[in-house]
């Protein structure tokens, strides 16, 4: 990357990674210290616990959509306005009601998909991939850093701290997208970041991305659920709030190191079905374990760990496979769907779990997550194995420019070519490749192929 498109990153990774740290902070702590709220009880605790995923839900799409009519900073700058002023308006709050409506206020700035589209207008082709996995990494680092300072935070100021630091937090993203990202020249839809309306019917009835989906949707769902009984487990086996932080650091920690020879063992041999298999498996031996009645901490250690290991181990597995599974030219319409399962499934996860929570107590939630893991693990074992797929851009030629479909055909008759989409007007075309079969070579000898993008 040359620095401009460094600086950009940066700066972007700063903003999405800030904002995610804000909205994960409260996941450990919540539960412990919402029950001061006034009208309090565990079903409204989990419903404030996952809001913010319902209204993230609902405008994940169109807020990357309109971002295509009306720039992508200013949809930003709207999204972290929204966020702050959800997060004041839950820090300013003594009651659950208003936490909620925070919550939900702050889930509104849904910028996700505009951020990762912003980034995309601001790198070259061949800088792309770095600058998304840096912002992705960005991620995996707020969500690791929340469950240490969530607990911290917590501790020394309640509530009211955390959500008052996360809204000084989207401020700062703001000083930042106005004075550090730069603005693009020009705005291109790139279909590997946003949605599109006519994509989206594809990407909602393909069985195979819909699984992926569901698996999405599911582990944030055991996620969010998981976090109304955790804190509580940890408090009656002695530990302070000012002590939950080693435990999800150390957990979070070694199951990441745990995580990586499976990771590297699916991508490398090709066995990313069994691996998930082995991921979603350990998620439901972990969730039954939390089931027995502790009274070590180094025994619960043990079972996060586990926990954890197929947690992260399939956080990294489940964007790779949508990203090969996704129609050539779709891949922005999978995530967005991807996406909107994912904070879906926070808020089920939430409002469900704690409900059942108030008449159940922690086995209710336990039963809750159990059979939807059941009911993933299903759908992973009876999948057919993944595509090994990745997207390539070209252009095309003007010289030689023929009907969309006869160079669709063209495309589709070389070996190791999946998919092939061309767009029309655009002198552009999205493959989808397997580079075990497939040789760049064999583009080269079609005249209406220019370059790869």
């Amino acid at each position: 990357m040359n620095a401009t498109e460094k600086r950009a990153i940066a700066a972007l990774a700063t903003v999405y990674g800030s904002r995610m740290l804000g909205l994960f902070m409260i996941l450990p702590v919540f539960v412990l210290l919402g029950r001061d709220l006034q009208g309090a009880s565990p079903a409204l605790l989990g419903v404030a616990l996952g809001a913010y995923g319902l209204s993230q839900a609902l405008l994940q799409i169109p807020f990357g959509i309109l971002s295509d009519r009306f720039g992508r900073k200013p949809l930003i700058q709207i999204g972290l306005v929204l966020f702050a002023a959800g997060s004041l308006l839950a820090g300013w709050s003594d009651s659950i009601q208003g936490v909620i409506a925070g919550r939900i206020l702050q889930g509104s700035g849904a910028i996700a998909s505009v951020l990762m589209a912003l980034a995309s207008d601001l790198t070259r082709e061949e800088s792309r991939t770095k600058g998304m996995a840096t912002i992705g990494l960005s991620i995996g680092m707020a969500f690791a850093l929340s469950l240490v300072l969530g607990p911290m935070v917590g501790d020394a100021y309640g509530l009211t701290g955390i959500f008052l630091l996360t809204a000084v937090l989207a401020g700062i993203g703001m000083v930042l997208v106005a004075t550090i990202v730069p603005t693009p020249e020009t705005r291109t839809h790139q279909p590997d970041a946003l949605p599109a309306r006519d994509q989206l019917r594809q990407v909602l009835t393909s069985g195979r991305l819909l699984r992926l989906d569901g698996g999405i949707f599911v582990l944030h769902l055991t996620l969010t659920a998981l976090f109304l009984i955790v804190p509580l487990t940890l408090e009656e086996l002695g530990l302070g709030t000012n002590q939950h932080w080693w435990v999800y650091l150390s957990v979070m920690g070694t199951g990441f190191v745990a995580m990586l020879p499976l990771l590297i063992i699916g991508e490398k041999k090709r066995r990313l079905k069994q691996v998930m298999t082995v991921a979603v498996a350990l998620l439901g031996v972990a969730v039954a374990l939390m089931g027995i009645g502790w009274e070590r901490i180094a025994g619960f250690w043990v079972v996060l760990f586990i926990f954890f290991t197929g947690f992260n181990l399939l956080e990294a597995l489940l964007p790779s496979l949508i990203s090969k599974e996704a129609p050539a030219a779709g891949k922005g319409s999978a995530m967005g769907v991807y996406s909107t399962s994912q904070f879906m499934g926070s808020f089920v996860g939430g409002a469900l779990g704690g409900w059942l929570s108030g008449f159940a107590g922690a086995s209710g939630v336990i039963v809750l997550v159990l059979l939807a893991i059941a009911v993933w693990l299903g759908l992973v074992v009876t999948m057919a194995p993944p595509r090994y797929a990745t997207s390539l851009a070209l252009q095309l030629t003007d010289e030689h420019t023929q009907d969309p479909r006869t160079m669709r055909e063209a495309f589709l008759a070389i070996p190791g070519v999946d998919d092939a989409v061309v767009l029309a007007g655009s002198g552009e075309a999205w493959l989808k490749v397997d580079r075990q079969q497939f040789s760049e070579e064999s583009l080269w000898r079609l005249p209406f192929v220019a370059r790869q993008v």
